[in-house]
């Protein structure tokens, strides 16, 4: 059966990028709460000083110091932000894409059985599936989380998307044209 390939890929590929989501549990979200807190921490006292110096109608504090805490703050707000932001980066990227075309994969090798259309065509729905997973949230993978740069730029390319509507266009004609309510074998 060729959409044997297509459902081995499918869950394997599933592991792997379900697998993203222990690693943003373990590795990414702690480093956002930790940023979190500290900003947390420099904005509280900025607002301290800036509270006690206005209610209590002391002397004015020097300058200084005012702007070693507004520096102090605003450091902080930006490594709360990055840190979101690499959260952000992999939940939108390969950990979503990733998931989705394991499922895509899944879903056609299941639907290939019952396809009556030449080998040819279940050849090319087949491996537009696998490839154009690996060509998008493949290169999202080895880009986002393992900083590789010519991932990015496979990716740039736009190939794995174009693939992967290809699939589902190639998928839904030969649905359409020869749908079989029993599974075909292609030995």
């Amino acid at each position: 059966m060729i959409g044997r390939k297509n459902i081995v890929f499918g869950f394997l590929y599933l592991v792997l990028t379900a697998a993203l989501g222990p690693y943003m549990v373990t590795k990414v979200i702690p480093e956002v709460g930790e940023a979190g807190a500290t900003k947390q921490q420099s904005m509280s006292e900025l607002q301290l000083m800036a509270s006690n110096d206005f209610e209590q109608d002391l002397e004015p504090m020097d300058a200084d110091a005012i702007a070693r805490s507004n520096t102090r703050a605003l450091l902080d707000l930006n490594r709360m932000l990055q840190s979101e932001a690499q959260l952000d980066e992999i939940k939108g990227g390969p950990h979503t894409h990733g998931n989705l075309e394991s499922v895509l994969n899944i879903l056609a090798g299941l639907t290939l059985g019952f396809l009556t259309v030449p080998l040819w065509w279940k050849q090319a729905i087949s491996w537009s599936f696998i490839l154009g997973a690996l060509l998008h949230s493949g290169m999202l993978y080895l880009g986002v989380i393992f900083r590789q740069g010519w991932a990015i730029q496979v990716l740039d390319t736009g190939i794995g998307p174009l693939l992967v509507l290809l699939g589902l266009l190639l998928a839904g004609i030969a649905a359409a044209v020869g749908f079989s309510r029993e599974p075909v074998r292609d030995d």
